[in-house]
């Protein structure tokens, strides 16, 4: 791996406390106390303390609302905190994210992992599992592509109808739509999501 390098320290780092420091390094950049992010986010004091601290591990539904609160978006935040860990060349333009790498964060369903670290213009996010039920919509800057590896789900994109995505298939919308999917049954979905960086 010629040219590439690993802070073997933040390498080793619980990922709570790489998302964690990420949080905090955002929040104190726009001048926001923990109560004032915390009022923002629609999220307790307590919790939001421990998660700067890595003493809680954020799901997807409060990382979202962490990301809104600061003007970002979940593959964002959690690139940032892969940047910590992941394999950069020496002037941070090429980043390698291996096999079983990545910051995981849990999803319903199963577990959702950053592929990419540091800000870029594209945020890739590898789903494992789904949720058998559809739950909370989200909205967000930019555009999203969705690729359908494995297992079939069900998109909502709110005022454009229901979207059947199966293996191999593809969907594309723009992020402002509210927009949340399940899984269907059959096999456990693997999901390919693709965010743009526009607006982050």
């Amino acid at each position: 791996m010629s040219g590439m390098a690993i802070d073997a320290g933040a390498a080793g780092e619980d990922l709570s406390t790489r998302i964690g420091r990420s949080i905090r390094v955002l929040r104190r950049q726009q001048g926001l106390t923990l109560v004032q992010l915390a009022t923002k986010a629609e999220l307790s004091h307590p919790f939001l303390s421990q998660l700067e601290r890595g003493l809680a591990r954020p799901s997807m539904a409060s990382l979202h609302r962490l990301a809104q609160a600061l003007g970002t978006t979940q593959p964002a935040l959690m690139s940032m905190a892969a940047d910590d860990g992941a394999a950069l060349s020496a002037d941070g333009r090429v980043s390698l994210v291996t096999a079983g790498s990545g910051v995981p964060v849990d999803n319903p369903g199963g577990v959702a992992r950053s592929l990419v670290a540091g800000a870029r213009a594209i945020y890739p996010v590898l789903f494992d599992g789904a949720p058998a039920e559809f739950g909370q919509a989200y909205t967000h800057p930019g555009d999203e592509f969705v690729h359908v590896i494995a297992g079939t789900i069900e998109v909502e994109v709110q005022g454009e109808g229901l979207f059947v995505v199966g293996p191999g298939d593809t969907l594309y919308y723009p992020g402002v739509l509210p927009h949340r999917w399940r899984q269907l049954a059959g096999p456990t979905s693997r999901i390919l999501l693709v965010q743009d960086a526009r607006a982050h």
